[in-house]
């Protein structure tokens, strides 16, 4: 069991309220119920009390102060490199299988507790957190929800561990917001299928262990000729062409993958054949809810540059923060700070206390990461130029913030495709296409 399973435990909630006892249902409920069970959230979930919540948060605030020091987020950027030995710490400390069962050696905990982890790490360091999110999130969470026992008990306890590193491969050099288009095949042989083609921009790429890797089994068929695969980075065929020299989160490792013959085993088919895009469109929701909580960690790492600096700093005589026009950017990055934090975090607590019956969204989830990632951009830049010239300076962090917040504009999604998914969802509601 991981590290931070007391949790759900009598010796966690030994400093924290208890949670009142539940009225034990009448057997005709209980079975009714059952039909509702949840596939979303880990089994026999109970949704956590805000002092879990919070202790997690103090816990995951105390991991990041002594390993993710701004030292470390600085080399982590400047070098384009992610920490590796990063990935058993994460494990030690159980932020690996947040919405996954305790019998994998995951917490359980669903995914409010998901936000605030990637939110505290997030602060810490962009970078970090998004390749933490790619693997904790993109990965595991995937598997968990769609995967069989049998893939379940081969791939989670190294993944939940930190022993293996995950990924998603979904994007191509001409299917991005476009991902249907694809041209990464898959034929069908004996005992498996030969994966042919490419993948572009996949976080994690270069030091996974374990891919889920969508492609084309009936190429004609379009979105419904999708099929997701769990691939070994150790299959003859499979390389890494190339790591990614990004503008922003430099620390994510970033890859472009070639599939070259690569046999995979009809038995790491994830979900079922031809039906990826469902694989595929049920996670991106939760997905973007989560990742939404980056920018929420990147606007607090904003405040933290820059509130001290500007109530230091003096022009004039006076502290930067007594004049009026810094005034007004200190609220109005603290003000979309709150208003995106409050947004994230309704979403996912009404996401976990549903979770008998789930009610997922989709423009809340595409509306969370939307005005989250805008917002994180706009105080980014506030950031930058309270500090002025020092502001401009990479040995600051103010341009790091800036320039990692600009991904989750792009990322899970463009702003402007979450904007026609959430239109598209208001059609729908409406009976319209």
């Amino acid at each position: 069991m991981s590290a931070l399973s007391p949790f759900r435990t009598a010796a966690f909630r030994q400093c924290a309220v208890a949670r009142p006892a539940r009225i034990p249902r009448p057997a005709f409920f209980a079975s009714q119920f059952q039909r509702y069970a949840s596939t979303k959230h880990p089994k026999n979930f109970v949704p956590p009390t805000q002092e879990e919540l919070d202790e997690l948060r103090e816990r995951t605030i105390e991991f990041a102060r002594r390993e993710i020091t701004p030292e470390v987020a600085q080399a982590t950027d400047h070098g384009n490199e992610f920490p590796n030995s990063m990935w058993r710490k994460f494990g030690e400390a159980g932020f690996l299988g947040v919405t996954a069962d305790e019998a994998y050696g995951g917490l359980g905990m669903g995914y409010q507790a998901h936000c605030v982890i990637l939110e505290e790490l997030s602060r810490a360091s962009g970078s970090i957190g998004l390749s933490y999110a790619a693997h904790s999130q993109l990965c595991i969470n995937q598997l968990m929800l769609n995967g069989n026992e049998e893939q379940k008990e081969q791939y989670l306890p190294g993944l939940i561990s930190g022993e293996k590193i995950g990924a998603l491969a979904m994007s191509e050099h001409n299917a991005g917001s476009d991902v249907v288009s694809m041209k990464t095949t898959a034929k069908e042989t004996d005992g498996g299928y030969i994966l042919n083609g490419g993948k572009m921009w996949i976080t994690n790429g270069p030091d996974a262990h374990l891919v889920i890797v969508y492609a084309k089994t009936e190429p004609d068929a379009h979105s419904k000729g999708i099929t997701a695969f769990l691939v070994d980075t150790t299959a003859p065929g499979f390389s890494v062409q190339r790591k990614l020299d990004k503008l922003g989160m430099r620390g994510s490792n970033t890859g472009e993958l070639s599939f070259d013959n690569v046999f995979v085993p009809s038995s790491h088919i994830l979900g079922t054949k031809n039906k990826g895009v469902k694989v595929l469109m049920e996670g991106l929701d939760l997905e973007r809810l989560v990742l939404s909580a980056g920018p929420l960690g990147l606007m607090k790492a904003a405040l933290d540059v820059t509130l001290p600096y500007v109530h230091e700093r003096k022009q004039f005589g006076i502290p930067l923060a007594q004049n009026q026009l810094i005034q007004a950017k200190m609220a109005d990055m603290y003000t979309k700070y709150r208003a995106s934090s409050a947004f994230t975090y309704s979403v996912a607590r009404a996401i976990d206390e549903s979770h008998e019956d789930p009610i997922i969204r989709t423009q809340d989830c595409a509306g969370a990461i939307l005005y989250a990632a805008e917002r994180a951009t706009e105080c980014g830049m506030d950031a930058i130029q309270c500090l002025g010239g020092m502001g401009y300076m990479n040995e600051m962090a103010a341009g790091r913030i800036m320039r990692d917040a600009k991904l989750y504009e792009i990322g899970a999604g463009t702003s402007e495709v979450r904007k026609i998914v959430i239109g598209r969802a208001f059609n729908r509601e409406f009976g319209q296409r």
